[in-house]
């Protein structure tokens, strides 16, 4: 069984919004490969690695890119009960928001499909919970730069 599947206690996780001219970077995790849902480049924390340590390793990890970190956007939680009620699936993933520094996206093992869009204009792309609320925050912190 998955270290990740009943776990003691919650999953921390970091991930990170990318902008690059007005788009920014998702990433289609591994698990859904065949039926691509996109969320932010992120993955778990290391021992003795900071979050926004964390978020930067993952980007560079998934989808070889390297970015800047702006600031703090916001966690989100995600837990999944089986059907005994017992927690089967909990992460809590902190987003940071960043400007792309250097390297092309590219696909592989963690990221089978990758994509750089307009963070207000999803349409039909399928999105993991929460992220057209993490992408707003984004935004409004990169034009709060500008």
């Amino acid at each position: 069984m998955s270290d990740r599947l009943y776990p003691n206690r919650p999953i921390i996780a970091a991930s990170i919004a990318v902008f690059r001219g007005g788009k920014v970077l998702l990433a289609a995790r591994k698990e859904t490969a065949s039926n691509p849902v996109f969320s932010l480049p992120g993955g778990l924390v290391e021992i003795g690695e900071t979050l926004q340590e964390a978020a930067l390793r993952e980007l560079q990890e998934e989808v070889s890119v390297e970015a800047r970190i702006i600031g703090f956007i916001d966690h989100a939680e995600f837990i999944e009960r089986d059907a005994d009620d017992k927690v089967k699936r909990h992460f809590v993933v902190n987003a940071f928001v960043g400007e792309w520094v250097s390297g092309e996206a590219t696909t592989g093992p963690e990221a089978p499909h990758v994509m750089w869009v307009d963070p207000q204009a999803l349409g039909g792309i399928a999105t993991t919970k929460g992220l057209n609320i993490i992408l707003d925050k984004a935004v409004a912190m990169m034009r709060g730069r500008a």
